[in-house]
């Protein structure tokens, strides 16, 4: 005879590890569980229960509930193990991980080389590509798809492709924080995506896309950005320096000029301004604590703009309480707020362009230069060939001809030609103007004179019922340049129309009255000398002559849709 099993172990059944054994009182459905005889395990058992085993034995009926520890726990790290391997590389575990992973593989009896997948392709992070919105300033936007190295030159390049804009190297990417009221002109050589990196996450910015014609005309007419007055030299020069010296000392690391004046600076966790002389300088800015004196000893650090940017403010004076609307500020790399601003504000406009023109210079040096000369050459490696649409050989090849007598000819004289050209267009349009009064009215005349009243509404420079702030604010923003103008609606006479335009870093405004002669309206600026049909006529002729104005008419400002 056998021997009889002892307790806790049953006839045909492997001996595991100490087990719970579960028994049920007068053969119910087990609802309390009692310990066995010579069972030591703690009452709650951290591993899963295994099948029940049903045994007969005689009259009773035994079910007997054990735990497979061991074999539970390698099961479930093995398959663990195996899919965490097939989801993801095996380049993203430890050494030591990797090595226990296959000590536990092993004993399951299993190995990754048992199945084969597919893992996709990991894109490089320079290729990967990320989505931007842009805007313009009638608030329109236009999200594009654009890979992470690209410069603001190239998605400037880009947006003048989708929408068929013409390139003069004026436009411009801008960097607006509306929740402080300050934006910045991105370079041209910055990356996109770095400058979105330095967003915080629940700040409304933005990104507009609109011209800038300041943005290089220091190089052109260097004497507009640096006063005299405002400029001074760390050693003593001989005569005079022309204002082209003092821009090639800015580009060179050896020598440079040292600009000086008064601002108006914002004490720290204050709301008060005060009024402090200041000095830029390579290392960084500096302002006296004893009047306008320069020595070592009275100069004490303010900003460095190494790793900060330079900010233009747009409401000083609504939003920081500065005492004129020409302020500006230092604002860190990084993400901030309001207290990491250091701001500055400025007696008038010419003085605020050659202090934030100065440290633009004095930031970037010779790449605002190369931006200038080559503005096609970007990281992203873009060129002209492979962006900007080039004219065709026989677009080159046309030549101006005259075909007024009996014979045509070539116009050589380039001033002749662009003069034809105007008295054409002038010709052509007062015909189109008179098919437009004379069809289906009896009185061409009075229909004829409506037109020409209203004809100007279709044109890019003309801005209806715009106030004066908001005619120079438009102004302001695309560049201070000679030449740039809009004509709009008047606000005192609604029977007029007025110019503004900018000269000498300021905006000037002339009214452009209405007058009638033998039934029919023309429109003037030198009170009847110089009168014209219409309001195209007016301006197409101060772009060719300045007459009574300070300079030609160059640069319109327009409100573009993306």
């Amino acid at each position: 005879m056998g021997r009889a099993p002892r307790a806790g172990r049953l006839p045909g059944i492997r001996r595991w590890p100490p087990r719970c054994v579960a028994l049920p009182r007068g053969g119910a459905t087990p609802t309390t569980w009692r310990r066995p005889p010579g069972c030591t395990r703690e009452r709650s058992c951290p591993f899963r229960t295994g099948p029940a085993a049903v045994l007969q034995t005689g009259e009773k009926r035994k079910i007997l509930m054990f735990r497979k520890c061991h074999l539970f726990q390698t099961l479930f790290l093995s398959y663990a193990v195996l899919h965490l391997h097939l989801c993801c590389q095996q380049t993203c575990f430890p050494k030591q991980i990797q090595g226990k992973n296959r000590i536990i593989l092993r004993r399951a009896g299993m190995s990754l080389s048992a199945r084969r997948v597919t893992l996709p392709a990991i894109t490089p992070i320079i290729l990967q590509k990320r989505v931007i919105k842009v805007y313009s300033e009638d608030e329109t936007s236009r999200a594009l798809d654009v890979p992470s190295d690209i410069t603001a030159r190239d998605v400037c390049q880009l947006l003048i492709l989708k929408n068929h804009y013409i390139d003069d190297h004026s436009w411009t990417l801008f960097e607006h924080l509306p929740h402080i009221g300050v934006e910045r002109t991105i370079e041209d050589h910055e990356l996109v995506i770095e400058v979105l990196s330095n967003w915080g996450i629940e700040e409304e910015n933005k990104l507009y896309f609109r011209k800038n014609y300041a943005k290089y005309e220091f190089f052109k007419n260097p004497m507009y950005f640096f006063p005299e007055h405002m400029v001074s030299f760390a050693t003593e020069t001989n005569g005079e320096i022309s204002p082209t010296q003092i821009l090639q000392m800015f580009l060179s690391s050896s020598t440079y000029p040292e600009i000086h004046g008064f601002l108006h600076a914002k004490e720290q966790g204050k709301k008060s301004w005060k009024k402090i002389y200041f000095f830029l300088r390579r290392s960084g800015l500096y302002f006296s604590t004893k009047g306008t004196s320069k020595e070592p000893r009275h100069l004490q650090f303010f900003s460095e703009f190494g790793n900060s940017d330079i900010y233009v403010s747009l409401a000083g004076k609504k939003k920081h309480g500065a005492p004129t609307n020409y302020g500006f500020c230092f604002k860190p790399n990084k993400a901030g707020g309001p207290r990491d601003l250091k701001m500055l504000c400025a007696e008038e406009e010419q003085s605020r362009t050659c202090w934030v023109t100065a440290i633009r210079l004095l930031k970037y040096g010779m790449q605002l230069y190369q931006n200038y000369m080559h503005p096609y050459q970007g990281r992203s490696g873009c060129s002209s060939q492979s962006i900007s649409p080039m004219r065709s050989i026989s677009e080159n090849s046309l030549v101006a001809m005259d075909f007024s007598g009996q014979k045509s000819r070539v116009i050589e004289n380039p001033t002749e030609a662009l003069s034809v050209a105007v008295e054409e267009g002038l010709a052509w349009r007062k015909k189109g103007c008179l098919r437009l009064g004379t069809h289906g009215s009896p009185t061409a005349s009075s229909q004829s004179s409506a037109t020409n009243m209203a004809i100007h509404r279709s044109q890019p420079w003309f801005h209806h019922k715009i106030s004066r702030d908001e005619a120079q604010r438009l102004i302001i923003q695309q560049g201070l340049v000679d030449g740039v103008f809009l004509v709009r609606d008047s606000q005192s006479n609604p029977k007029t129309f007025v110019l503004s335009m900018s000269h000498g870093q300021k905006i000037k405004h002339f009214q452009i009255i209405p007058v009638e002669d033998d039934g029919e309206m023309f429109h003037t600026l030198d009170d009847g000398h110089t009168r014209f049909t219409d309001l195209i006529q007016l301006v197409e002729f101060y772009q060719l002559n300045k007459g009574v104005l300070p300079c030609k008419l160059k640069h319109y400002c327009a409100r573009i849709a993306l």
